[in-house]
């Protein structure tokens, strides 16, 4: 079995031609460039078996040679793949299942018998081997197509392999690459591709999990692990955000955005580092952005479209829905304005360099003792704040509920670690509390919205949604007080 080591960069075909020919790539090159006709056929069960276990087996034709591969396993983190890898030449075009499980591959139980085609992929690869910065990469160069019946997806990517060398090189090559030409971070292999148009589906929406993490981890360690689950997770659903999918795509970006925020804001703390400093700044920065165009989602969605509902007759608030869904598109233009340019690329690839370059962990506290320090301190920050709190002061409850999803992220970031039955209960009140108070803070909002919305013909509009927003203000701060102090009495899981 081998590990395969990869990043892959989407590129356009007319880039591609332009990269080719860049001195960069001579400069780095070693030896002659290989063209090279590359056929591959994947085979699955008809229920997708193979894809349900993270699998993919192919038959590859390379000149007049077959190989068989099965790949599974691994992980993906900041757009790098990597996979374990068992692969044999075979004499024709038929799969030797024996040969494959002589080298130690193994197929999930019941799948050997009801293997079929299910899709192809037909390219061709300019292969060059680099040398950059010390390190060995395979700069692979591949145009062609996906084919599932009578379905049909274009190839244009860049794949740069590890052959020696560390990791974080594939990035600063990567980055290198980025300056002569646009390109994005590939979260989706070919195979993904390939079972997509099999299926008929676009990409999923993805509701990432923090990493698992073991008591044995150095405490950098587990921090790393954090990032890259929360990068993964923002990565996996930029594609369906950018297709105007659904607006969940754009929501889960959300999540990982602000997830990863508190992960680095910890990291930062336990081995600060500028470039650390610079990537919290930049992720802060993506979440105050989406936090706008969330904050006309909110109003638009669950505050005026509900009133709207109650009064369709009234022509003041149908003309004010549709002058705020025009704020919204235009919030939105400016997200995805960002989320598809090439400093998003650079920032995602920036992770890259600094997830996977040593870092020493000396001396390495404890990971158990590091955790207990970590949720202590939130728990103390919401505890302080709650206790401080007046019923007529919004800023207060805002305060509140900022430390309460500290807490509550820094509780599901460690979540792996605390005893599950104590964890699901103390987050279950934590999270009724944060949702309150989440509702709290989006009446708030919404009040500054219609500031902004203020004019002589709306005023009688306005001063009904405020109204109406009052009144549910009012309720949720009676919900709150009801919840507060079962919260306060609980007893902790850490």
């Amino acid at each position: 079995m081998a590990v395969e080591t990869e990043l892959k960069l989407h590129i356009s075909p007319d880039r591609l031609q332009r990269l080719k020919r860049h001195p960069l790539l001579r400069s780095h090159t070693v030896g002659r460039a290989r063209v090279l006709k590359l056929y591959s056929i994947y085979y699955d069960t008809a229920d997708l078996v193979l894809q349900r276990n993270a699998m993919a087996l192919r038959l590859r034709r390379v000149g007049k040679q077959w190989l068989q591969t099965l790949k599974g396993g691994g992980r993906s983190s900041a757009g790098l793949h990597q996979r374990n890898e068992w692969e044999t030449p075979v004499p024709a075009e038929r799969l030797d299942l024996e040969a494959l499980k002589l080298i130690g591959g193994k197929l999930p139980h019941g799948a050997r018998n009801h293997l079929q085609a299910v899709f192809v992929t037909d390219f061709t690869r300019n292969v060059r081997l680099l040398d950059f910065e010390g390190a060995r990469i395979e700069l692979c160069m591949d145009t062609g197509e996906i084919r599932a019946g009578q379905s049909m997806c274009p190839i244009s990517e860049l794949e740069l392999e590890l052959i020696s060398g560390a990791p974080q090189k594939l990035f600063k090559l990567a980055l290198a690459l980025i300056e002569v030409v646009p390109l994005e971070v590939e979260h989706t292999s070919k195979a993904e591709y390939g079972y997509r148009l099999f299926s008929a589906s676009g990409p999923a929406v993805s509701k990432g999990k923090f990493a698992a993490l073991t008591p044995s981890q150095g405490v950098g360690s587990a921090l790393q692990a954090l990032v890259a689950s929360c990068l993964s997770h923002i990565q996996a659903n930029v594609p369906g955000a950018l297709l105007k999918l659904d607006e969940e795509y754009l929501h889960q970006i959300r999540v990982g955005l602000r997830r990863l925020r508190v992960v680095l804001s910890v990291a930062r703390r336990f081995q600060p580092e500028p470039e650390l400093d610079v990537l919290y700044g930049e992720v802060s920065g993506l979440c105050i952005e989406l936090g706008r165009a969330r904050d006309w989602d909110v109003f638009v969605t669950q505050t005026l479209a509900p009133i709207c509902a109650r009064l369709p007759e009234h022509e003041g608030l149908r003309d004010l829905l549709g002058t705020c869904e025009r704020m919204r598109r235009k919030q939105h233009a400016g997200v995805e304005n960002s989320l598809a340019s090439q400093d998003f690329q650079r920032l995602l690839l920036r992770f890259g360099v600094w997830l996977h370059h040593d870092k020493a962990e000396s001396p390495k506290p404890m990971l158990e003792k590091f955790v207990r320090k970590i949720l202590e301190k939130r728990s103390r920050q919401v505890m302080v704040v709650g206790d401080a709190l007046s019923n007529k002061v919004p800023a207060q409850f805002h305060a509140l509920r900022i430390t309460c999803k500290k807490l509550r992220y820094s509780l599901e970031m460690f979540g792996s670690l605390l005893p599950q039955h104590k964890y699901n209960a103390y987050l279950d009140r934590l999270t009724v509390l944060q949702d309150i108070l989440g509702t709290m803070h989006d009446i708030s909002v919404a009040h500054r919205l219609l500031d902004e919305l203020e004019n002589t013909s709306r005023h009688d509009t306005l001063a009904l949604v405020r109204g109406w927003m009052e009144h549910d203000y009012a309720e949720h701060i009676t919900l709150f007080n009801r919840n507060w102090a079962g919260f306060a009495k609980q007893t902790k899981c850490w």
